[in-house]
């Protein structure tokens, strides 16, 4: 088995090679929340690279609750022809492309002038940051189902636009993490309390996708492998609701790890565990490898064709890449090739972990900006510089933002 080699999901259908372009959050919505000219000329980019698999940033299944301002929303049928253009363009050169489908519940921050959801009223603790979010409403049994019913919607509405599946985010800190970690949920009914409960909500988000979207529409999971707090949802939770997932109808599981508290995903883990550099969490995908019954994708940190492969020739059926993509978008049409190409981003090692995690984002979305300009990528851009940058800009989408949901709110009236 190698990265080149093409991988049929349970569902029948084809990836044409072990290569995705993970998830990023790109922010380059259009002022209505809908797919803009800059995501196109981005996915284009990617589209032309040579990935099997493309996986957008967050999409939206509710306009009140959103991981940032500029991101993208699907939730009725208003703008559907630009995300049938969006699936034109990600599926151009034979990509499987998926929509990530997500609702943040308490990681929406407070100056967007919305009510944040969560399974209990548990508030962010970020240190001096954590007055940016505020202490989340909870859940009532009304407002879980209807957060359901809603990821079920954007699915089927992302079947209609000509999407090949989707991913649904229950890793990182949003909201289905939420409900899966004894620290953020807090519930003593159906919804919380056990594993089994814990896990309901996102059980019964696959259910209800699964309703609405034809057998050949992948269905996938992005789990985090652990949450890296202590008292978290730990890596034996993380196998037995693989397991749970193995009776249903699912495609593909990604594993990644960590949230807003403690950003394991970018390599920096609060517990003191010390992470590889590249392919962080590969050493537990092989040991979910052993009881999955669906395609384990892991993502983390992976830049280099031989670490690539070594996830593969353990067994682990997709790599997932991101960060190196923003860099060299044509980097598995180089590896192809034969060239050694490793792109990567200097460490951010600041003492204040939270905020080393925020400027590293930040500076991600510095090179997806500089591709969906049409320019090359800058890895040596300054974090700080990458930080401000993205301050300045999520400020003006803010005011934006909440100008826009005033309106709405207004018009409803």
């Amino acid at each position: 088995m190698n990265i080149f080699d093409a991988l049929t999901l349970p569902n029948g259908t084809t990836i044409p090679n072990r290569l995705a372009k993970a998830a990023m959050e790109e922010n380059m919505a259009t002022l209505e929340q809908a797919p803009s000219q800059d995501l196109f000329n981005l996915y284009h980019t990617w589209a032309e690279g040579g990935v099997g698999l493309i996986i957008t940033g967050n999409v939206m299944i509710d306009s009140r609750a959103m991981t940032g301002p500029g991101g993208v929303v699907l939730e009725d049928t208003e703008h559907l022809d630009l995300f049938k253009k969006w699936a034109n363009i990600g599926r151009a050169k034979g990509a499987q492309f998926w929509l990530q489908i997500n609702h943040p519940g308490r990681q929406m921050q407070s100056n967007m002038g919305q009510d944040t959801w969560a399974p209990s009223a548990v508030a962010l603790d970020l240190g001096k940051m954590s007055d940016k979010f505020a202490t989340p409403v909870e859940m009532t049994k009304v407002m879980i189902e209807e957060v359901i019913q809603r990821f079920a919607r954007t699915a089927q509405l992302a079947e209609q636009a000509g999407f090949t599946g989707v991913e649904i985010h229950a890793a990182h800190g949003y909201l289905v993490s939420q409900f899966l970690s004894p620290l953020s949920n807090q519930r003593q009914d159906q919804w919380g309390g056990s594993l089994e409960n814990r896990a309901r909500i996102l059980l019964e988000i696959v259910k209800a996708v699964r309703a609405v979207v034809s057998d050949q529409f992948a269905v996938a999971v992005k789990l985090n492998s652990a949450d890296f707090q202590r008292g978290g949802f730990s890596a034996d939770d993380a196998k037995q609701v693989v397991e749970m997932l193995n009776e249903l109808a699912v495609d593909l599981v990604e594993l990644s790890g960590g949230s807003y508290e403690a950003p394991a995903m970018q390599g920096q883990a609060r517990d003191g565990r010390t992470l590889a550099r590249e392919a962080y969490f590969l050493e537990f995908a092989t040991e979910i490898r052993k009881i999955a019954r669906m395609p384990i994708m892991v993502t983390g940190g992976i830049r280099r064709q031989p670490v690539a492969e070594q996830v593969v020739q353990s067994g682990v059926e997709m790599v997932g890449i991101g960060t190196a993509l923003a860099l060299e978008p044509n980097l598995p049409n180089a590896w192809k090739a034969g060239q050694n190409l490793a792109p990567e981003l200097k460490p951010i090692e600041w003492e204040n972990k939270a905020l080393a995690s925020v400027a590293n984002m930040s500076t991600v979305k510095f090179q997806l900006r500089k591709l969906s300009q049409g320019k090359k990528p800058n890895p040596k851009v300054s974090p700080f510089w990458a930080l401000i940058l993205q301050q300045l800009a999520m400020s003006k989408r803010t005011k934006q933002y909440r100008h826009r949901m005033q309106r709405r709110a207004k018009a409803s009236v």
